[in-house]
Formats: structure tokens, C-alpha cells, sequence
């Protein structure tokens, strides 16, 4: 099969991650200018993060890798009727789920913050002002959990572009939030939380037209013995840990982050933003159309294409993330100093940070490798081999959080993160390759010595070219964005010039 098509969904849901990305960044400097990396943003990014969090554990991980494959057996079978009663009973029996969870959190929130965020409880005004964000946030799991149900229906039927992206409706609410509301508000962080909250609304409704047009608008019908609803709900169990780990222990960094220093928890957020953006734009676009593919693939019994399918996969990963993770460590400084470094956010906050990023980047490529290879268990609706690997990592990573918090404070975490990441990754790639899922194809030894010969020249190049950080904390915005496009781009262009020159064609990563 030719890969044609992936590349091209790939990049359609690339493309519109970029822009969402963009605008998070932009986002991200109105929010850094605005209330800097002090109480009220740590305050803000814990009530952000735990619904955030909880999204990212139920329904674009646990869920979404449960739901596409069992929606992808159904399209195979090729009844439309079936199909549309799975939809509405599962919009029901999630629906209500959702509501009930929703409430709880509410009701719930002191407690939350008392679990994600136990250093806060020490300052009462911290505290206070968390809890009271939290209640405002916490319903956009619910939007948002419905908005990747709807998502999950797209995807299947091949239709990427509109769920990449939908994200940018909660940017443009935060920007909006911070730039004209905040000022408003007796609380100014208040406005971020409502923020949250309605674009968590809108990006559900922004939804419903395009399933509307496939006859899939889900009419919300209960009903947990349905035997579609069951074997999704069944995978999800164990897929809440082993497609989320990442995740988990991101949060394990925040509420450890929040016995440290006031600024920790940011620095983190920071950093960890810039991380996600290649894992974005392209790590989650790769996975996104990959899984539909995969169950696919093994719905029709073609164990030989899935295979290929995920080989030709891992080869992009590699291509692509290592030199997005060798940029970032070198390049952590400027950038945070471009993006951030104006207003409330200090050269300070910019050296610390720039040490969790450069942490972070050492786990970018496993970061990656996770979301292409756990699909590979997903689509064969194989969700209790992942859950296994992803313990093991947790707890790695844990007993590394102990070990490195002391002599590297924040970093130490992130650090502890990536490493568990490769942990992670590594096992996910041996247990494929043993049980006879993965066979890798021809040529890996050749493609990855180009890669880092490649890498190598680029970071040699970037290092030489790079002016001191003192510099860039004098340099106008205009200045900086000027200094780190030119970076960039002499990066991109030595980096794939020198895979030119070592041989490796774009007519080699097309089929699969």
C-alpha cells in the first residue's frame, strides 16, 4: 500500500496543529506578560491542568484509542444502522458518565487540590484562589471530553481537519480572556477560568455540523449493555493508564513542583509547552491518523501492511524528532527569552525554565515514539499489554522524582519524565517486536546513521552560530524573533541538506 494518503492526512492535521500551536503561543506570552510566574498563574495552571489532565487520560487517551478501533470494525462490517445506534449509546452512556464526574469534581474541588497540589495548603490565599478557579474549569472536561467522542467519529471516516483544528477556539478564548475581561475582573486569573470554561463549549458545538453531514449527530441514549458500548468501556479501563502515562506523570512533576520555590510550577508549564509543540504539530498529528489506519489494517486481517504501516511510522518519527529535540536543548534559552521574556516573566524565570525544557527535550523522541507504537496494541483492541509497561515506567519515574528533585529541584523532574519516557517507549517497541506485530523493514542501520551524522552537523552549526544569552535579554522583541528565525532555519537547512547529500529521498519515507 502506498503511504500517500497518511502523509497527506498527516499533514493536513500537521498543518492546522501548527496554527493552533501558534496561536497557543501567542496565548502563552499574553498570559506570561500579563501575570508573569507568580501565585496567581501557579494558582491558574493547577486549575487548568487537572481537568486539562483528566482529558488527556479519559478521553483523547483512554477513550479515543478504545472507541476508533471498535467504530472502525463497525464501518468494516459496513452496517449504517449499527453504526449510528453505537453513536448515540455511546454519546449517552459517556454523556451521563461525564455529567456525574463533572459534578463530583466541582463539589469536589478542595480535595483535588489538596491531592494534585498538597504544597498550596500552606498559603491559604494560594489555596482559596485555586479551589475557586478549579470549580470554574472543571466543567471543559466535560465539553471537551464530548468534543473528542465527535472527534473520534471524524477520524474514522477520514475526515482530520476539523477536529486538528478545533483547539484554536480555546486559544483565541484565553487571549481574548487575558487581554479585555482580565482588566475587568476584580480577580484578573478569574478571567482565564471562564476562558477555559466557554471554549470548552464552543469547540463541542463547533462539532456538530460536520457530523450532522455524515448522519452521526449522536442522539444521547444510555445504554450500558449495549455489547459496543461494553468493549469499549472494557478497553478503556486499562487504556487509562497505559495511553496516558506521559500525562500522569506530568502531574506527578506539578504537585511535587509545588513544594518548591513560587515559579516551579510555571517554569514547568513553560517548558513543557514548548515541548508539545512538536509533539503537537507532529507527534499527535502522526498518531491521529495512524490509529484509524492500524484498526483498519486489522480489522481486515492484513497483518503484513500493519506492519509496514507502523515501520513506515517510526521512520518519520525519527526523522522529525530527533532534531526537534536536539533544537530545543540547544535553542532553549533564545527561544523562552523570544516568546516569554516581557513584561512579569524576569530573565530568571528564563534561566530556569530553559533547565526543565532542555530536561524535557531529552524526552521528546520517546514522548513521540509512545503515541505511534501504543497504537500498534490499541488497534489490535489490546489494551492490558500497554497498561503493564506503563506501571513500570510510573513507577520508575516516581523513584527517579525522589532521586533527582534534590540536586536539580524542577528539572530534576522533568528529567525523571523523559527518562521514564524512554523506559516506556522501549518496552512498548520490544514487546511488538517479540510478539511478532512489528517487523522492522529493510535499511533502519543505513537511515539512522544519516540521522545522526545530520543532527550532529546541525547542532555543531547551531552552537557556532548561537550569540550569548546575554544578548538576547537585550534585544528588542523584533530583534530576537529575527535572530531565532535565522536559527531555525539555518537548523532545517543543514540538517536536511545534509540528508540530501548522504542520499536519503523523500521518495524513500512514501511507501509503506
Amino acid at each position: 500500500m502506498r503511504s500517500t494518503p497518511l502523509l497527506k492526512s498527516t499533514a493536513v492535521v500537521g498543518s492546522a496543529t501548527l496554527l493552533s500551536r501558534v496561536l497557543g503561543f501567542i496565548r502563552d506570552v499574553v498570559i506570561a506578560q500579563t501575570f508573569g510566574a507568580g501565585a496567581a498563574a501557579d494558582s491558574f495552571f493547577v486549575a487548568f491542568k487537572i481537568p486539562n489532565f483528566l482529558r488527556r487520560l479519559f478521553a483523547e487517551g483512554a477513550f479515543s484509542q478504545a472507541f476508533v478501533p471498535v467504530l472502525s470494525a463497525y464501518q468494516v462490517r459496513g452496517d449504517f444502522n449499527e453504526i449510528q445506534q453505537l453513536v448515540n449509546r455511546v454519546a449517552g452512556t459517556l454523556g451521563l458518565v461525564l455529567l456525574l464526574v463533572t459534578l463530583t469534581g466541582v463539589i469536589g474541588a478542595p480535595f483535588l487540590v489538596m491531592v494534585f497540589a498538597p504544597g498550596f495548603i500552606e498559603e491559604q490565599d494560594k489555596y482559596a484562589l485555586t479551589v475557586h478557579l478549579l470549580r470554574i474549569t472543571f466543567p471543559y472536561l466535560l465539553f471537551i471530553s464530548l468534543t473528542a467522542f465527535a472527534a473520534g467519529i471524524l477520524n474514522t471516516y477520514k475526515q482530520f481537519g476539523v477536529p486538528a483544528i478545533t483547539p484554536i477556539f480555546l486559544n483565541l478564548a484565553l487571549i481574548a480572556a487575558a487581554l479585555w475581561f482580565a482588566p475587568q475582573m476584580e480577580i484578573p486569573v478569574t478571567a482565564l477560568a471562564w476562558g477555559v470554561f466557554f471554549a470548552g463549549l464552543i469547540q463541542l458545538l463547533f462539532q456538530f455540523p460536520f457530523l450532522a453531514r455524515l448522519n452521526l449527530l449522536p442522539k444521547f441514549r444510555p445504554r450500558w449493555k449495549d455489547p459496543g458500548v461494553q468493549r469499549i468501556f472494557k478497553l478503556m479501563l486499562p487504556a487509562i493508564v497505559g495511553s496516558s502515562v506521559a500525562q500522569i506523570n506530568l502531574l506527578i512533576d506539578t504537585l511535587l513542583a509545588s513544594f518548591l520555590v513560587t515559579g516551579s510550577v510555571s517554569w514547568l508549564y513553560y517548558s513543557d509547552r514548548l515541548v508539545e509543540f512538536p509533539l503537537g504539530v507532529f507527534g499527535i498529528a502522526l498518531a491521529t491518523v495512524i490509529l484509524p489506519s492500524l484498526s483498519e489494517k486489522h480489522a481486515r486481517a492484513s497483518g503484513e501492511s500493519f506492519a509496514r504501516t507502523l515501520d513506515w511510522a517510526l521512520r518519520w518519527v525519527f526523522l522529525i524528532g530527533a532534531p526537534a529535540a536536539i533544537g530545543l536543548a540547544i535553542l532553549a534559552e533564545p527561544i523562552l527569552t523570544t516568546l516569554f521574556q516581557y513584561g512579569e516573566f524576569e530573565s530568571h524565570d528564563v534561566i530556569m525554565a530553559s533547565r526543565s525544557l532542555i530536561a524535557y527535550s531529552f524526552g521528546l523522541l520517546p514522548f513521540i515514539l509512545i503515541k505511534i507504537l501504543a497504537p500498534g496494541f490499541y488497534a489490535r483492541q489490546n489494551t492490558k499489554t500497554p497498561v503493564r509497561i506503563a506501571i513500570i515506567a510510573m513507577i520508575a519515574n516516581m523513584v527517579l522524582n525522589g532521586v533527582l528533585i534534590f540536586p536539580l529541584a524542577h528539572a530534576g523532574l522533568a528529567l525523571a519524565t523523559s527518562l521514564s519516557a524512554w523506559l516506556n517507549a522501549s518496552l512498548l517497541f520490544f514487546t511488538l517486536k517479540r510478539q511478532g506485530i512489528y517487523q522492522p523493514q529493510p535499511g533502519w542501520l543505513w537511515f539512522g546513521l544519516r540521522i545522526l551524522i545530520a543532527g550532529s552537523f546541525m547542532a555543531v552549526t547551531l552552537l557556532w552560530l548561537m550569540p550569548s544569552l546575554t544578548n538576547w535579554l537585550n534585544w528588542e522583541a523584533a530583534v530576537r524573533t529575527a535572530h531565532i528565525m535565522l536559527l531555525i532555519g539555518t537548523a532545517v537547512l543543514v540538517y536536511f541538506g545534509s540528508l540530501l547529500l548522504m542520499g536519503l529521498r523523500p521518495r524513500m519515507l512514501t511507501s509503506a
